[in-house]
């Protein structure tokens, strides 16, 4: 079956690639974009081309059309990674802050996770399914972490006395030794 899309690679296109394959600090995705192009516009096969770089015959396809319909930099490129929205927002992590501050519950000698999700759904600043999760990831970009030095979870370190008692022992004149001079 005949390519639809055929890579020809011009002069300043066959350096610019040259350049970042010999440079080393572009990412893997792209380097192995740039082999891709590189090899298309040698007239190499599809299949060989996957089969020398590791990657699927569709990826070398979906590479060769970037490059023809958008350019150089699209094919070599990616379109940014949104990912999923964030849970909370800085005013419901100012409330969850605030409620982390405060006094627990009655009954309860301090604040979880869970109640924490709970008490935020409760109270309408966050919506009905908040796992403590969200809660901990949340909590841990403040002082409030458990396990910073600075929230005062763990005591700081006390020099150890053994190690006073041997400096002192080192550094006072022995009666001893001086009966012996």
């Amino acid at each position: 079956m005949a390519k639809k899309y055929l890579v020809r690679l011009t002069e300043e296109e066959q350096h610019a690639i040259e350049r970042l394959t010999k440079k080393g600090n572009a990412s893997a995705r792209r380097l192995t974009r740039a082999h891709i192009l590189r090899l298309s516009n040698a007239q190499q096969t599809d299949a060989a081309i996957a089969a020398a770089l590791d990657v699927g015959v569709v990826t070398v396809e979906r590479i060769r059309e970037k490059f023809v319909i958008g350019g150089l930099e699209w094919a070599l490129g990616e379109r940014p990674r949104l990912g999923a929205r964030r849970k909370l927002d800085g005013k419901q992590e100012a409330l969850l802050v605030a409620l982390a501050c405060s006094e627990p519950p009655l009954g309860h000698h301090g604040w979880t996770m869970q109640m924490l999700a709970d008490r935020l759904v409760e109270l309408k600043a966050a919506e009905a399914p908040l796992s403590d999760e969200t809660v901990r990831r949340a909590l841990k970009k403040t002082s409030l972490n458990p396990g910073c030095a600075a929230s005062g979870a763990y005591p700081r370190s006390v020099p150890s006395s053994s190690g006073a008692w041997k400096m002192s022992w080192i550094s006072m004149p022995s009666p001893i030794i001086r009966a012996f001079r």
